[in-house]
């Protein structure tokens, strides 16, 4: 009855999400689906609630968390998410066949709502993950060694903050442009948009890699570097695991290569500056 009630909840609860992003949807074709989706799932809360005899409310709280999701980092993620969701409870429902019969069809059901909602993910901002990918691992690997260099070389954080800002946005033109240049050499028709991807990813970077250097004093420039080193282990956590979702990819994989690479030229540089500090005999 636990494990009934369980996914009563759950199976409102998801109805009123689906909801909730429809309302959202522009494109007419993914709203119908989306609203297909939510009425079955509101069949399955019937049904679950003829057995345990409660009348139930949806989760507002979720529906907004996820409603939120949606507007931050689209719905493609939020769907996938609630998904994978689902793939745990199709073994509830192989549990629950002997005891209650409609559960096999549910879970046809659920299986049919993944293929409708596999065929309906069509995201503009997921056509431009490569430019992303190229803007964010570009400004993380270039900016960790720029910082950590710098660090050692200046230990003054407003100083370090300056020289990194000034090379930060540089190279964010550069690579905007580039990926414009490149993009429109190729006959890409949208060149300006995966410029404009490019330079927003390469920028939010920069920007949270500079601010340890502004929120600490100028002689801290340790815990500065320290705080940078943790916050570029969590963007690639971060936007490793939203790419996983999004597009059925591997986190640890991912994760794996971009933080070795991003930390290790870190350590590079950190010893570049260590050497160049000593041979040029400057002291700031």
């Amino acid at each position: 009855m636990a494990a009934l009630k369980t996914m009563q909840q759950n199976e409102l609860t998801e109805s009123e999400t689906y909801r909730a992003i429809a309302s959202r949807m522009k494109d007419s074709k993914n709203k119908d689906v989306l609203l297909r989706l939510a009425a079955e799932e509101k069949r399955h809360y019937e049904l679950w609630k003829k057995y345990t005899g409660v009348e139930m409310k949806p989760q507002r709280f979720k529906v907004w968390w996820r409603k939120l999701l949606t507007i931050l980092l689209g719905f493609t993620f939020v769907i996938k998410l609630m998904e994978k969701g689902e793939e745990g409870a199709q073994v509830t429902y192989e549990e629950l066949e002997n005891e209650v019969p409609e559960s096999a069809l549910i879970q046809d059901q659920e299986n049919a709502h993944e293929n409708a909602l596999m065929s309906m993910l069509d995201e503009e901002r997921l056509q431009y993950v490569g430019s992303m990918v190229l803007g964010m691992n570009d400004a993380l690997v270039e900016l960790t060694g720029t910082l950590a260099g710098l660090s050692l070389a200046m230990q003054n954080t407003r100083i370090i903050a300056l020289s990194g800002l000034i090379t930060g946005i540089s190279a964010t033109l550069s690579m905007a442009s580039s990926e414009f240049l490149s993009a429109k050499s190729e006959g890409n028709e949208n060149a300006l948009k995966s410029c404009i991807y490019t330079g927003i990813a390469y920028l939010i970077t920069v920007t949270l890699l500079i601010l340890p250097y502004l929120i600490f004093p100028p002689q801290a420039w340790i815990w500065a570097l320290a705080t940078m080193l943790v916050t570029v282990v969590v963007i690639i956590a971060a936007f490793n695991y939203y790419i996983a979702v999004a597009k059925d990819l591997s986190f640890k994989r991912r994760f794996g290569e971009m933080a070795c690479i991003s930390l290790g030229v870190a350590v590079l540089s950190f010893a570049v500056g260590l050497i160049v500090k000593n041979v040029l005999g400057v002291d700031m």
